[in-house]
């Protein structure tokens, strides 16, 4: 097969194969239902990985198609996000071909060597098909690159330096996550603002610390991504001794394991994929959003007209048939063709469970942790 042409506005490229021209998708053509339901029931072993790099690209488009047709080869799954300032990515692959994927990712020169991130409570059910996208930035941040240096970030702690610091009383801990994130899990002492989202979080910390610029201010995430950026934008605005917690909540528990160190980070570490969530600790500090009960087990509500994200205990899970509330478990049980009906032309945006949403909800989201 050869290719004979590859860009990045189209969704397939014109190839040759045996002498034929014919065309190769960019994208799944197959329904999500039903490569959910292929997923759980296949018993091929897959390993969940993630990386990113901030890297100027001059054309994202071209870099996204490249990938989908090394990846797609692979049975690569999981979401990647490409921009001009870099790529962003969560995946799973079938774990007798990481290192054919290994090989065709280093080959790339930008990314030869990039750190990549395993899994830590991996079930192999992370991702069920390959999506890849253009988009403005790889973590929306409402920040302007041109107004800082981007790359003057802060310094790197492994997890025996994290705890070393993070025992220092100079120290302010700092979780850079959503408050649905921390909410199931988060480093002892750390400050986890309740907010929806990483633009948020930015303006938050900067208000609440903006005082205190000469303590250690100790930031971290799922995997360091978000922390790159954040950590380079509070050394422009004056914090003089910034750290972020290299390879995030994923390296970390992957250290302290390994060299036997204090686990400082109590509960589930939140995942943007199909498992939600990776125990690092027995400690369950959330509630079940419904009847209160200790849970930290995130879902989507069932009915395909919400799918809100909240977390839901066992008993729970049963009375409502995995729904929100009453109301969505009522129209779960309808027809299929009548739930199509009801949500037709209705685009509900993206749902998390958050402050003044789901008041059907009894439990309500607290307010900012540090515990």
């Amino acid at each position: 097969m050869e290719q004979i042409w590859l860009g990045g506005t189209f969704s397939q490229i014109f190839v040759t194969f045996a002498g034929q021209f014919c065309t190769m998708a960019l994208y799944n053509r197959i329904n999500g239902k039903e490569l959910k339901e292929r997923l759980r029931n296949s018993l091929q072993t897959r390993t969940t990985i993630s990386f990113y790099k901030y890297h100027q690209l001059a054309d994202p488009g071209a870099l996204r198609d490249e990938l989908y047709l090394r990846f797609d080869q692979l049975q690569v799954w999981g979401r990647i996000y490409v921009a001009h300032e870099g790529i962003n990515a969560q995946i799973s692959v079938p774990t007798e071909r990481y290192q054919d994927f290994k090989a065709q990712l280093y080959s790339i020169p930008f990314l030869n060597g990039v750190r990549l991130n395993l899994a830590v409570d991996d079930n192999g059910k992370s991702f069920f098909k390959l999506k890849i996208l253009v988009r403005k930035k790889i973590v929306a941040d409402g920040l302007n690159d041109r107004t800082f240096d981007v790359t003057n970030c802060g310094v790197h702690v492994n997890a025996k330096e994290f705890n070393a610091l993070a025992d220092d009383p100079n120290t302010l801990i700092v979780d850079m996550r959503n408050h649905y994130e921390s909410e199931v899990g988060h480093f002892k002492n750390a400050i986890c603002p309740d907010v929806d989202t990483f633009r948020e979080e930015l303006t938050y910390v900067q208000d609440l610390l903006g005082n205190q610029k000469d303590k250690n201010l100790l930031m971290y995430c799922t995997g360091g991504i978000r922390c790159e950026k954040a950590s380079a934008w509070f050394k422009h605005i004056g914090f003089k001794n910034v750290f972020q917690l290299n390879g995030g909540i994923i390296k970390y528990a992957q250290e302290v394991k390994a060299e036997n160190l204090e686990n400082k980070f109590i509960g589930k570490n939140f995942v943007f994929d199909e498992r939600l969530g990776e125990r690092i600790s027995d400690d369950i500090i959330s509630e079940c959003h419904q009847c209160g009960k200790p849970c930290d087990t995130h879902t989507n509500c069932k009915n395909d007209g919400c799918h809100l994200l909240f977390i839901q205990c066992g008993s729970c899970a049963e009375q409502y048939h995995g729904c929100c509330s009453q109301e969505c478990a009522d129209i779960l049980a309808l027809p299929v063709e009548k739930q199509k009906e009801l949500r037709k032309g209705i685009n509900k945006g993206r749902q998390v469970f958050k402050k003044g949403r789901a008041k059907d909800l009894k439990v309500k989201l607290g307010k900012s942790v540090t515990a």
